[in-house]
């Protein structure tokens, strides 16, 4: 069972052309005009094994929210489409990730049900030029379009960068164990019989 999907998605605003495989190596393929973004992409592929091959523009010379939220967008749809039925998954993930004084943690479940609760603050409002709100709006966009119940609690730090990648890292973590098929699981983990 190959878990992949690819799509695109052309708007007036961005073109996206994305292709993700859960049950990966780790592999990156990125090219966006957000470069803060396309840090964070990396290391969550990294972290979460998977592959992830992804070539976006957007209108970044208004800013990055455009590019960022529909990169969300895309990666959650990718996700959705990915894991198909979602027969014999762990369905939740939880991770806890360390970047030298910042400690966040990220848990998932993967229940059909979209919901965002954040519990961080970010000291500085811009990482370089990146808008560090629009960690929110790409964590929203794609628990939303993956369906996913999405808990991101930063338990302390105070270097927006390092805060930021210690949450990148934990989601690639979280989902990896919430995507993993286990041979314990029969059918859907759901006492309704579906996800």
């Amino acid at each position: 069972m190959t878990r992949t999907a690819s799509l695109e998605r052309n708007t007036k605003e961005t073109q996206i052309q994305l292709a993700f495989t859960i049950d990966g190596e780790g592999a990156a393929k990125l090219e966006t005009p957000v470069p803060f973004m396309t840090h964070m992409l990396d290391l969550f592929t990294k972290h979460g094994q998977f592959n992830l091959d992804l070539q976006a523009n957007g209108d970044v010379d208004i800013d990055d929210h455009h590019t960022t939220e529909d990169i969300g967008i895309c990666l959650g749809q990718a996700l959705k489409e990915a894991l198909g039925d979602k027969v014999g998954i762990k369905r939740y993930g939880n991770a806890f990730v360390p970047m030298d004084e910042a400690l966040a943690q990220v848990v998932v479940d993967l229940s059909n049900r979209p919901h965002l609760e954040i519990r961080a603050e970010f000291p500085s409002q811009k990482v370089g030029t990146f808008d560090t709100e629009l960690v929110h709006e790409f964590l929203w966009k794609l628990a939303l379009e993956a369906r996913m119940n999405l808990h991101v609690i930063v338990h302390y730090g105070t270097n927006t960068h390092h805060i930021i990648e210690a949450i990148f890292k934990a989601l690639g973590r979280a989902l990896d164990e919430a995507t993993m098929i286990d041979p314990r699981v029969k059918g859907v983990p759901s006492t309704k019989g579906m996800l």
